[in-house]
């Protein structure tokens, strides 16, 4: 079984930062592929980025390509997503997500295991 706890969410102005983590609770956290995702209010849940289990390949939405970076710390058993220069349609709760594989993309049908979210708003 495994357990994911997203951290990190809050308020912030436009512009701003934040910084998200995962702390999961599984043995060989280095064998899933991880994701994040997100879901706005009264809109469906979309992709935001995607790691492989080495964290050598990562995969981003359209919409965060270079303002988010997707990390992750094998040692730690833990996953980040370091977001910049956020705009408030970046406002929603944001999820992460493990797959059993090498690396998962955008689908997140591909995904076996979820946090709970944390929520991000950014205010303009």
């Amino acid at each position: 079984q495994v357990q994911l706890v997203e951290s990190g969410g809050g308020p912030v102005q436009g512009g701003g930062s934040l910084r998200l983590s995962c702390a999961a609770s599984v043995r060989g956290f280095s064998n899933y592929a991880m994701g994040w995702f997100r879901q706005a209010p009264g809109k469906e849940r979309e992709f935001v980025a995607a790691i492989s289990w080495s964290g050598g390949r990562t995969y981003y939405a359209d919409s965060v390509k270079g303002r988010f970076t997707i990390s992750r710390d094998n040692a730690k058993n833990t996953l980040y997503l370091q977001m910049n220069s956020l705009k408030p349609e970046d406002t929603a709760v944001y999820y992460c997500a493990a797959a059993l594989a090498d690396y998962s993309g955008s689908y997140s049908g591909e995904y076996d295991y979820w946090g709970q979210g944390t929520q991000v708003t950014v205010s303009s």
